[in-house]
This record gives C-alpha cells, sequence and structure tokens, in this order.
C-alpha cells in the first residue's frame, strides 16, 4: 500500500495554499514536473483524487483538503523537530542581555533576534531598552552584556574606558518626521532655515538622558510638546500637532502616517551607533555583537 512521503506532503499543502502547480512550484524550489509526481504520488496513497484541474490551477477537493490540513500539523511538527535538535547541537546556549536605546529597538534589534533565531537557536536573548548613559552604567555593573549606544556632537563624552566598542553606523544624518501633508512632506532635503518656525515635538525623560525633538542647531526652537513615548511623540507628528527629529536608523520603524526629510547640515556631524561589552565577550555576546554588525550593514 502506498504511503504519504514528506515531500508530497509538502507539495499538497504548498499547491492548496497557492492554487496552481506553477505557483506551488515557485514556492519550493520545484520543476512543474516534480510537482506534478509528487501529486500523483500523494492521490497514489490517499486513494482518491486531491485536486481538479481547471483552466487557469486547480481546485482541492475534499480529500485534498484533508490531506493539506493534515500536512500543515505533520509539517509544523518537523520544523518543530529541526528547531530542537538544531538547539541541541548549538554550542551557544547561553542567555544574553542586550540592551539598546529606543529607537535601536524599532528596526536594528529586531533583525538582529530574527537572524539569531535562525543561526543560534539555543541562544536566549533578553531585551531591555534604556537610555545611553544608562546603558554605559549597566554595562559595567553586568547588567547588560551587550549594549546598543549614540555618540554625536551633541550628546556627552561618553566614558567607554575599559570596555570594547565597536561601530555599527558612522555619522548617520538626521532627518525630520514630519505628518504627511505637511509644506515640508514632499521635498527630498530641507535646510536648518526651512525649519524655522516650526512647531517641535521634543522628548522627555531622566535628566540627563539625550532627547530627540527639535533639530540640534536651530536657534530658539519652539517646543509644542514634550512627550516621553516614542509611540505617542509620533503620533502627535501625524495628527499635525508639530515635528521631531529622529535617526536615521529609526527610519524604517517609522508609522505610514509620517514621512521623513533629510536635513541639510554641515554643522552637524550627526550621531553614530555602537555596540559595547565588557573586554572579553563570551561566545554568545560575540555572535549578538556578529548579528547587529549584519543588521546595521543592511
Amino acid at each position: 500500500m502506498a504511503e504519504f512521503t514528506i515531500p508530497a506532503l509538502r507539495v499538497v499543502h504548498a499547491v492548496v495554499g497557492s492554487g496552481s502547480f506553477t505557483a506551488a512550484a515557485e514556492l519550493l524550489g520545484y520543476t512543474q514536473s516534480a510537482i506534478s509526481r509528487q501529486v500523483a504520488a500523494a492521490e497514489s496513497a490517499a486513494g482518491m483524487p486531491l485536486f481538479v484541474r481547471k483552466a487557469r490551477g486547480v481546485v482541492a477537493t475534499r480529500a485534498g483538503e484533508a490531506v493539506a490540513r493534515r500536512a500543515a500539523l505533520v509539517l509544523a511538527e518537523l520544523d518543530a523537530t529541526d528547531r530542537e535538535l538544531a538547539m541541541l547541537s548549538d554550542t551557544l546556549a547561553e542567555q544574553v542581555t542586550v540592551g539598546a536605546f529606543p529607537t535601536a529597538t524599532w528596526s536594528l534589534v529586531p533583525r538582529m533576534v530574527a537572524a539569531l533565531r535562525s543561526e543560534h537557536p539555543a541562544l536566549a536573548v533578553e531585551l531591555h531598552e534604556a537610555s545611553t548613559p544608562a546603558l554605559v552604567r549597566q554595562v559595567r555593573a553586568g547588567g547588560v552584556d551587550v549594549a546598543v549606544i549614540a555618540v554625536g556632537q551633541d550628546l556627552p563624552d561618553y566614558d567607554l574606558h575599559g570596555l570594547r566598542g565597536e561601530r555599527l553606523t558612522t555619522g548617520g544624518k538626521g532627518v525630520v518626521a514630519v505628518p504627511r501633508g505637511h509644506r515640508l512632506a514632499a521635498r527630498s532635503q530641507v535646510t536648518v532655515d526651512d525649519l524655522a518656525g516650526e512647531s517641535w515635538i521634543a522628548g522627555a525623560g531622566l535628566r540627563g538622558d539625550p532627547q530627540f525633538g527639535a533639530w540640534p542647531t536651530l536657534q530658539q526652537p519652539r517646543i509644542a510638546h514634550r512627550i516621553r513615548d516614542w509611540n505617542a511623540r509620533l503620533g502627535f507628528v501625524a495628527a499635525g500637532l508639530g515635528i521631531t527629529t529622529v535617526p536615521q536608523i529609526a527610519v524604517p520603524g517609522l508609522p505610514a502616517e509620517v514621512v521623513t526629510v533629510e536635513v541639510k547640515d554641515p554643522t552637524w556631524s550627526g550621531r553614530s551607533t555602537l555596540v559595547v561589552t565588557k573586554p572579553e565577550p563570551t561566545g554568545g555576546q560575540r555572535a549578538v555583537v556578529a548579528a547587529l554588525r549584519d543588521a546595521a550593514t543592511r
């Protein structure tokens, strides 16, 4: 008696999900003939047709839908088995506490975590969000293993003596976030003079914590609101209540209701992103640093 094979179940699942043999072939990287052979093998094992061929693709029979539904469960268990086996063979079975300033958690840190999940599934990453001064203190105290911090001419000169630092991004030019429909929204670049007279949504936090808000070199900016939470700050921008400064590293994570405009300012060199650890990081910590480096490059 014919039995279902894993490739046949994978093909049936893909064909039902995509609606055609051609789309399933593209999805799985199979040839059209390989898809047909696996479907024929699955129908032989089922003892009945799984698909009805139409002019534009195929339609699953009730039997095909049942096989596809069960196949999804089987394939999920196989994927879980692969992950468990990978964890058993992964030598980096440790926990790493990663700290980052808020806007770095929008795109840079999530991409790092996603890469580590596939490359080192046994590596547990615990996330911690804080300002750069707090993160530097926490690395020294051992509360944070890997810290993503920001440095720049408008920020304090943080004492990193005795720590290991690596630059992830260099001198990223700042941008301003404005609501769609704003007078500057359609421009790719503006000058500092263009920002005069704007209302600004500025950050609020603990004394000594660096904040984003008005453009750093703008003289006597008009601060309309000071808000601690970034989501609320951007919500105010989206509502047309003001504009704010954001680092380029955060642009991929901005909501669709706001647009960014680059500011041409030769007097401001921008901010850079550093990753900081103790002088001799563990294997897991080095893997985190490498994943952050790759994410920053992308």
